[in-house]
């Protein structure tokens, strides 16, 4: 990560509402079914409801991060990556015990709950790095997906190769030629688990809400993703 981190972030959060439209592509579900699928537990629905609601706000449909989740770890909650990536959302330890530093109460990694919890925190970090880059748009998410995965370091640099500037936004279709082929089909993962779990009219009509009190988040710059150290 980048820049000034999670403290100057949520001391700055400008007092105008985000709003949140991603258009969904209509895929195949590709074996995965759909985040709502009864392949999918939902031991963990509540946790997902709770840290949504908590950082992005009650008009936020919190399902996209239990799709997130699936395609982080098929929500196995004792999931490891060699990396040390570790838990439903996939976070190393030392980023971890970053956002642990403002959040006490996120008191173990191996937790579902705080797992969750800091998974959704983060997101929302990188949500609004783009929102203060590129304005407010539609692809916000797709943005923040894609730099959870590859780190927002390399996403900005795939932005400005795809001819991205200062609020300019692109569509995520042009951008995502641009990022390595495992982020782009980590987002295609995350739509396709999206995609029959809601009706894209009725999202065009009714755009999220995202409440601007995150909370303060302060992890330190130089952190590129919740994989990396």
């Amino acid at each position: 990560m980048s820049g000034r981190g999670f403290g100057f972030w949520a001391r700055s959060l400008a007092p105008a509402l985000a709003l949140v439209l991603v258009p969904t592509l209509a895929f195949a579900a590709a074996g995965l079914g759909h985040v709502g699928h009864a392949r999918w537990t939902d031991n963990y629905d509540a946790d997902f409801r709770k840290y949504s609601k908590r950082y992005f706000g009650p008009g936020f449909d919190w399902r996209w991060f239990k799709a997130q989740a699936i395609a982080e770890s098929r929500l196995r909650p004792g999931a490891y990556n060699p990396s040390g990536a570790t838990g439903l959302m996939q976070i190393l330890p030392s980023t971890f015990k970053e956002i642990q530093g403002d959040n006490p109460a996120f008191t173990n990694l191996h937790d579902p709950r705080w797992n969750i919890a800091a998974g959704i925190f983060y997101n929302r970090y990188l949500f609004e790095r783009w929102r203060k880059r590129i304005g407010h748009g539609d692809e916000h998410l797709l943005y923040t997906f894609a730099s959870y995965n590859a780190g927002f370091g390399r996403v900005s640099k795939a932005y400005r190769r795809a001819g991205g500037k200062a609020g300019k936004v692109l569509p995520w279709r042009q951008l995502a030629p641009y990022v390595p082929e495992e982020t782009r089909e980590y987002v295609k993962k995350i739509q396709r688990l999206m995609h029959p779990a809601f009706d894209l009219q009725a999202n065009l009509d009714q755009r999220g809400l995202i409440q601007k009190d995150a909370g303060r988040l302060s992890l330190p710059a130089g952190r590129a993703n919740p994989r990396s150290s």
